[in-house]
């Protein structure tokens, strides 16, 4: 099992990404991981380390870098020796059987889709992630690939985060729901109502209409949605943690007496930050591909970076693109039937 890193991606490049690597490659004794970029700033990181891990450990130099604010068209087409561009390139040359980056995500998807191309039968890869939930977490898509988005492409979303979570969770028949203003059927735009209808006839455990809420409850494993909605809810939910934790470091520093039953609550404090730790949920697939993207986020450190690695792993083993493929091609099968 071989996996690509764009090494110089992200707000830290290097100083994260290969660390992170030497943490994953002491996981799992039989993955062999390929750092692409700067090949002089990759040995002068690396300082002899990779001697321990043999092959397992490699450079492939990259003469450029994508930019985190650079126009994804600019780097599609100007930098095609960045290290994102080339760590790519070896997923569709089979050399590697996927790939992580933490640059900038609409390059990583312009360049993704342009090398890699998408699934017969789905018009645009989405961005999936996990939020955590009551029950554990919530897989949730599209995250901010696609901003408009028809009845069509939720259903291809529906029918990718199913194959993907049936996969990766090993849950048999995990159960679909449609973001909506109201879980009652005369709630919602026309698009939305079209969506239901198409996901309803695709022959997976379509739930119906979910709200805003549903995300954190566990009350549903996949939630649909257009990528406009899907980052807001997101972003939201980020920065309702940031409140939350902020105000609570306020109120047990505000005086003695606060800080005291800080002390005593440390415990349960410690394990409230593990629960809801961000980095445990980094890593975003690019679903839909005929190969393995992960987006890790650009901020991400050692260990968030490794957790994005973690996630690659696992779509090796579980053959996702393959999966979805087989999926999709039933639903156009019975599609096809159905119109005859």
């Amino acid at each position: 099992m071989t996996i690509a890193l764009d090494a110089m991606g992200g707000d830290h490049g290097p100083q994260v990404v290969v660390p992170a690597a030497l943490d994953i490659l002491g996981r799992y004794p039989a993955l062999r991981l390929i750092l692409v970029g700067d090949e002089a700033k990759l040995k002068d990181h690396l300082k002899g380390a990779e001697t321990g891990f043999g092959n397992r450990l490699t450079v492939h130099h990259a003469s450029e870098q994508v930019e985190m604010h650079e126009a994804p068209s600019k780097a599609l087409r100007g930098k095609k020796d960045s290290s994102m561009r080339v760590a790519i390139n070896l997923v569709k040359e089979g050399v590697a059987g996927a790939c992580v980056s933490a640059g900038n995500t609409g390059a990583l998807m312009a360049i993704a889709k342009f090398v890699l191309k998408t699934i017969p039968g789905i018009d645009r890869p989405a961005i999936i992630a996990t939020v955590p939930s009551l029950k554990g977490h919530t897989h949730v898509l599209d995250l901010g690939a696609n901003v408009d988005c028809s009845a069509e492409h939720l259903r291809q979303f529906a029918v990718m985060g199913y194959e993907l979570v049936r996969a990766v969770e090993d849950i048999p028949n995990p159960t679909v729901g449609l973001l909506n203003i109201g879980e009652e059927e005369i709630k919602g735009n026309e698009q939305v109502k079209q969506a239901a209808r198409l996901i309803a006839g695709s022959h997976i455990n379509f739930i119906g209409y979910v709200e805003g809420n549903d995300l954190f409850t566990g009350t549903v494993d996949i939630v649909v949605t257009d990528g406009f909605v899907g980052n807001v809810s997101l972003k939201t939910s980020e920065g309702v943690a940031k409140l939350i934790s902020h105000t609570m470091k306020e109120a047990f520093s505000a005086n003695v007496l606060t800080k005291l039953a800080g002390l005593i609550a440390l415990p349960v404090l410690r394990s409230f930050r593990k629960r809801f730790d961000p980095r445990q949920y980094n890593g975003a697939s690019l679903v839909g591909l005929r190969g393995i993207v992960v987006k890790s986020h650009g901020n991400a450190d050692r260990t968030a970076f490794a957790r994005a690695i973690e996630i690659a792993v696992l779509e090796i083993e579980k053959a996702v693109p393959a999966r979805i493929g087989e999926r999709v091609a039933e639903i156009f099968a019975e599609d096809q039937r159905q119109s005859a």
